[in-house]
């Protein structure tokens, strides 16, 4: 495997999950239009930005450990179908949970690698 190779397999899938996780966070902006005061908004905005915390937090874990990340991001991705399936039409399970799989999959391959991608 040559260098290129190895530093996109390194860091795809640490790229994609910050990309997704600003792409997560966009959804918090509709707290702006609510109405609410200064506190309320402020409290709203960061209740609606929890799940990119915890899409962070598992970055951070899984960029130690890729298994983790792998099996990580392939649990939400699957829990978001099932928590709610029937409410949305099946391009938005894509849209949210198909980034998550990808990731997944970049994460279980890169841990698969890991010999030949961390050696100097």
């Amino acid at each position: 495997m040559n260098k290129t190779m190895q530093r996109m397999l390194f860091w795809s899938p640490r790229a994609l999950t910050i990309i997704f996780a600003v792409f997560i966070s966009i959804f918090a902006l509709d707290v702006f239009n609510e109405g609410y005061d200064f506190w309320k908004t402020l409290l709203a905005l960061a209740i609606h930005l929890i799940p990119t915390l915890v899409i962070l937090l598992f970055l951070v874990v899984a960029w130690r450990w890729e298994w983790i990340g792998g099996i990580v991001f392939l649990i939400l991705a699957v829990s978001y179908v099932v928590m709610v399936w029937g409410r949305f039409p099946v391009s938005v399970y894509f849209v949210i949970s198909g980034p998550m799989v990808i990731i997944s999959m970049l994460f279980f391959v890169n841990w698969k690698y890991r010999s030949e991608i961390r050696t100097k």
